[in-house]
């Protein structure tokens, strides 16, 4: 009585006050551990039962063995299968029914299979429980076998079994035979049991039939518990009929039906119709915001709508943080760029004692693709997954390709793609896009080609990696190829990315008058990057009229972005006309539009050190400007003479050569030259575009040091090596 009724520590209390204790108390207290999910406690009381001379029955086994079943423990059940055996009770049906539940539960379906052939006398409980365990397993097809041979054996069917057969209906996405079942509950006066109900819901849900779901579950509505409303709500998000979903769930509480941590969970996908600060505080009322599922669901919510510090809050708030907690964390930082704080998480996470899994490795790798990111935490990363054994799991290895792309080692990238034993839509648009992306032009189009061998199925995003790679390597008529290629054989409608490389590609081979035609065949207005372009393509051709418009209707867009009156500026200045550009200056000065200032930056030694044009602020600056000094001299000796075209101010010619030696990008590469060790490439980024001259003088750079440099801009990245350039000059 004291077990049933959950007062464990009077029903010990009054079995250790019993002067005789049989087989028959010892049975009762170990059965209620059991009841009561105190297994280890079940299996210490089984072993000091046997201590103490009481000899088990086929009841006691079959309280045992449910414990072991539940707690996983494989061995100590073969063990006890033994001892089932040699004490005589393996044709007792008590017991053998629980042999094949332990079984099934640790996941040893043909040793369940093994006790069911033998067993001599079955009942309906037994077939049950073969059939469970088949489902529970994912055995689908064996279930339904055992099921047909039940009915054959004219045992009859029970609500259990209904329940059982309908799920794996739902597995299989069997909806005819999950009908036919329900008309046999119909008939039998089953139809408003409590598991039957639930699993015809489920069933309907996972076949899509939200209309027969909701009246399975309307058709009882004295007998709506939480479950049956949580399999409502999850049939409606599995559906995508989010909007149906949150209607129910605030119909539920109205009801006062609470919801529980997995209804919680799941509601809190329904963005944006939910907002996540609102059920968070319904969190908070009901005292789930330290459950582990609740609370991943809540950060996630929060990494979705890019709130990362309420994420962490949230995070911290979590008691007991599962792998997936950690990983959904990662995952948080790495969309927003945060690559300090993922690999905080991360290191956290390794001295909580949690094993990472592939996700979290592909989380924290992500992170690590990030521009603000060390180069060496990639690398170091990789190295551990190599040696946790994760490093051939695809979204580990896609993860690494994209991150070696993103950080200027495309070499490397191509060494994880030529490695994946199997890959995804993911890795091959990494690629090509990563190859685009470095310059490679015609290398992405042979992976390209290689996709189509394959018989790969394409998606928008491998075409905008195609066309971009034709924009870079100067390939306009391929360019236009893939397009109709894209369109008519693949019918992938063109969005707004797809214009946008298209008129970035006639821009750049000066084709002004296509990319215009571009624009005005588009079916919706032209996005500000669309106008970027032709402004570009303006400022290079020195199409006045045009970038005029062009700047105007970039201005109309993005009132407070500096690029459109920059360019415009820039435009003026290339034509002289020094009065229109002081004008757009004056534009800029009333509307408060600053100028993004350009900085490059450059990794050495595990430290990061930006550099402004003219930076004076550097611990080194004597040396780095006594190397600009020597570079000047012996790029001279070259025959280099300075571009001053690309100095857009009114001044001195010799002041526009001073101005054009301390850009950012040259800083960065003096100091790269007397920073790090000759044979290591030369690595800096810059947040705008390296200008003409700049990229003229690192190409001579690279012959005169014998050194690889690698610049990524705003645009690309460009590779110099013995006085060439990756992007071929078409920067």
């Amino acid at each position: 009585m004291y077990m049933k009724t959950e007062s464990v520590e009077d029903g010990r209390r009054a079995f250790d006050e019993m002067s005789d204790k049989n087989v028959v108390s010892w049975t009762s207290l170990l059965s209620g551990y059991t009841r009561n999910n105190m297994n280890g406690e079940a299996v210490e009381l089984f072993r000091r039962m046997q201590v103490e001379g009481i000899k088990p029955n086929a009841f006691t086994y079959s309280a045992v063995l449910g414990a072991l079943g539940d707690d996983g423990l494989a061995g100590k059940g073969i063990q006890l299968h033994a001892m089932v055996i040699k004490d005589g009770f393996a044709s007792a049906t008590y017991a053998g029914n629980s042999l094949i539940n332990m079984y099934s539960k640790v996941g040893m379906v043909r040793d369940a299979r093994v006790v069911f052939d033998v067993m001599e006398n079955k009942d309906a409980v037994t077939w049950n429980i073969m059939i469970s365990g088949y489902v529970a397993n994912g055995h689908d097809m064996e279930a339904l076998v055992m099921f047909h041979s039940m009915r054959n054996a004219e045992v009859s069917l029970s609500q259990l079994t209904f329940a059982n057969v309908i799920k794996l209906c739902a597995n299989v996405r069997e909806i005819s035979f999950a009908r036919q079942l329900h008309c046999q509950v119909v008939k039998m006066g089953l139809e408003f049991d409590d598991k039957i109900r639930k699993a015809l819901i489920v069933a309907y849900s996972k076949c899509c039939e939200m209309d027969d779901a909701y009246k399975s579950f309307s058709s009882a509505s004295r007998y709506q518990d939480v479950v049956s409303w949580t399999a409502i709500i999850t049939g409606y998000l599995q559906n995508s009929q989010a909007a149906q979903a949150v209607d129910l769930f605030c119909q539920m509480r109205r009801e006062g039906v609470k919801p529980n941590d997995f209804t919680y969970s799941l509601i809190l996908g329904a963005q944006p119709l939910l907002s996540p600060h609102e059920v968070h505080a319904q969190v908070i009322k009901t005292n789930y915001q330290s459950s582990s599922t609740v609370g991943t669901a809540l950060l996630d919510a929060y990494v979705k709508i890019g709130s990362t510090d309420d994420a962490a809050k949230v995070f911290k708030s979590v008691q007991e943080k599962d792998v997936v907690s950690w990983s959904a964390m990662l995952a948080g930082y790495a969309l927003s760029g945060d690559t300090e704080n993922a690999v905080k998480v991360f290191l956290q996470l390794g001295k909580e004692g949690v094993r990472p899994n592939e996700f979290t490795y592909s989380s924290v790798i992500n992170a690590c693709a990030a521009p603000s990111a060390a180069v060496e935490q990639g690398k170091q990363l990789h190295a551990c997954l190599i040696k946790s054994g994760y490093s051939d799991a695809l979204c580990v290895s896609s993860a690494l390709l994209t991150m070696y792309a993103k950080r200027g080692n495309i070499e490397s990238a191509s060494k994880v793609f030529q490695r994946q034993r199997e890959r995804d839509l993911v890795s091959w648009n990494s690629m090509i896009s990563g190859y685009a992306q470095h310059g490679h032009a015609k290398k992405a189009l042979e992976v390209f080609s290689e996709m189509q061998r394959q018989k790969m199925t394409m998606d928008s995003i491998t075409f905008i990696g195609v066309i971009s790679a034709c924009t870079h390597g100067g390939f306009m008529e391929e360019g236009e190829r893939y397009y109709d290629m894209m369109v008519n054989d693949h019918q992938i409608s063109p969005t707004m990315e797809h214009y946008s490389c298209m008129v970035d590609l006639y821009s750049r081979a000066g084709m002004l008058e296509k990319a215009m035609d571009t624009i005005n065949r588009m079916p919706f207005p032209a996005s500000a990057p669309v106008w970027r372009s032709i402004l570009a393509g303006c400022h290079v051709q020195r199409n006045l009229e045009l970038g005029k418009l062009a700047a105007e209707k970039l201005i109309s867009l993005q009132p407070d972005h500096s690029s459109a009156y920059v360019l415009l500026s820039n435009i003026y200045a290339a034509a002289g006309k020094w009065k229109e550009r002081a004008e757009v200056r004056k534009m800029m000065d009333e509307r408060k539009v600053r100028k993004e200032a350009g900085y490059s930056w450059i990794e050495a030694k595990n430290m990061t050190h930006f550099f402004l044009a003219g930076d004076v602020s550097h611990p080194l600056q004597d040396r780095i400007y006594a190397k600009l000094e020597e570079l000047g001299v012996r790029l001279r000796d070259y025959g280099y003479r300075p571009d001053t075209s690309y100095v857009l101010h009114d001044v001195e010619e010799e002041h526009k050569e001073a101005i054009l030696s301390q850009h950012s990008e040259r800083l960065a590469l003096a100091f790269g030259l007397i920073a790090t060790s000759p044979e290591i490439p030369i690595q800096i980024s810059k947040n705008l575009r390296v200008c003409g001259d700049c990229h003229n003088v690192m190409k001579l750079v690279s012959v005169i040091e014998r050194r690889e440099i690698i610049v990524r801009d705003s645009n690309r990245f460009h590779h110099f090596n013995s006085g060439s350039c990756s992007c071929g000059d078409y920067w």
